[in-house]
C-alpha cells in the first residue's frame, strides 16, 4: 500500500502540512515547470518527465491524515505511483491535463506561492537548494504578481526579511517579471 508522497513545490514547505517523517530526496528523470490553470487566473508548479533532468524535493508519510485531505489540496493534480529509482510506490502529484490552459495565457505565478515554495527549499536544502529549485524549473516566462501585501494564495506564510531578499535575489538572476496587484 502507498503512504508516502514526493512533494517538489509548496509541499516542501513542511509548515503548510501536517504530514509525518519528512526526509529530502531526489528524483531523477522528471522537471518542474510553471503551468497555466484552466480554471484560475494563475500559473502553477507541475512536473513533467525530463531523462535529463532531476529535481529535488520532500518525502513525507500520509500517516493519520490520510489521502482525502492531500487530494483536496491538490484537485488539479492526478496522483501517481511512482516507478523510479528509490521511489516505487511513492506518490506524485502532475497537474491534469483538464487542469492547464494552453501555454503563453500569460496567467501570473502568485509571489506568495513562490514565496511559500522558496522558504521551505531554504529550510530543508539552504541556499543552494533555491538556487537549485530556480535551475530545474521551466516556465520562468510567465509573470510573477506581487501579493505579498495582501496573499492570494491559501497557504502562504510569514517570511523574514532574510527568506524575502532570497526569493527576491533569485528572481531577478533569472529575469523574470514582477508585476504589481491591482
Amino acid at each position: 500500500m502507498v503512504d508516502s508522497f514526493f512533494g517538489y513545490g509548496s509541499l516542501v514547505n513542511a509548515a503548510t502540512h501536517n504530514y509525518t517523517n519528512t526526509r529530502p530526496a531526489t528524483l531523477r528523470g522528471w522537471r518542474r515547470t510553471w503551468v497555466q490553470s484552466s480554471s484560475r487566473n494563475i500559473a502553477f508548479l507541475s512536473v513533467k518527465p525530463d531523462p535529463l533532468s532531476q529535481i529535488a524535493g520532500l518525502i513525507a508519510d500520509i500517516g493519520d491524515v490520510g489521502w482525502d485531505i492531500l487530494d483536496a489540496r491538490e484537485a488539479e493534480y492526478d496522483r501517481k505511483i511512482l516507478d523510479a529509482a528509490n521511489f516505487e510506490g511513492i506518490t506524485l502529484y502532475q497537474a491534469k491535463p483538464t487542469a492547464m490552459a494552453p501555454l503563453g495565457g500569460g496567467k501570473p505565478v502568485l509571489l506568495s506561492y513562490l514565496d511559500c515554495v522558496v522558504q521551505g527549499f531554504n529550510a530543508v536544502y539552504g541556499t543552494d537548494g533555491v538556487r537549485d529549485f530556480f535551475r530545474t524549473t521551466t516556465g520562468w516566462d510567465t509573470p510573477i504578481l506581487n501579493d505579498r501585501r495582501a496573499p492570494i494564495y491559501p497557504r502562504a506564510q510569514t517570511l523574514t526579511s532574510a527568506e524575502t531578499k532570497l526569493t527576491d535575489d533569485h528572481i531577478a538572476m533569472i529575469g523574470a517579471t514582477i508585476v504589481t496587484a491591482q
